[in-house]
């Protein structure tokens, strides 16, 4: 007798050995958002240069409308596409650990409130230290909000 034709093929695990690849997305992105921080700082808050050294701030409404732009690039982008733009350009993607899709604004917000807690002692200890204990390569933010990063 042959093997039923209907049984469905395995599926592949999802390759989330991507470590160095979300590190070097992390950088893209906070290179982004550092330079809408300086245009932004130029055209609502204090930029200065002398001297050979820059600096920029920003105070009051101008740091909440900041904020809110940073918070609104990550849920938004990983929420809908799966992707920020340093993931893109490295070809990795968030997904579902469930099955797989794009995570959604609500699993994102989730994912990225605890980047509060994975950026802890110092710049993503306690998320590197996560993603090399965890089987899935998590961070704690994946790990609450049922998340993935993994290779498109």
């Amino acid at each position: 007798m042959t093997a039923n034709a209907s049984a469905a093929a395995p599926v592949a695990a999802p390759n989330v050995k991507v470590t160095g690849r979300r590190i070097l997305a992390l950088l893209i992105d906070g290179i982004l958002l550092g330079i809408v921080f300086g245009v932004l700082s130029v055209l609502f808050g204090s930029a200065s240069a002398s001297g050979g050294q820059a600096s920029a701030s920003l105070s009051g409404v101008s740091s909440l409308i900041f904020f809110v732009i940073g918070v609104l690039y990550w849920v938004l982008m990983e929420g809908y596409l799966g992707q920020t733009l340093g993931k893109m350009a490295l070809g990795i993607k968030v997904v579902r650990a469930d099955d797989g899709k794009v995570p959604g604004v609500g699993k994102a917000f989730i994912r990225n409130l605890l980047r509060i807690v994975d950026e802890l002692p110092v710049f993503y200890l306690v998320g590197f230290i996560a993603i090399l204990a965890s089987s899935k390569n998590q961070r704690l933010g994946d790990m609450a909000a049922g998340t993935l990063v993994v290779r498109k």
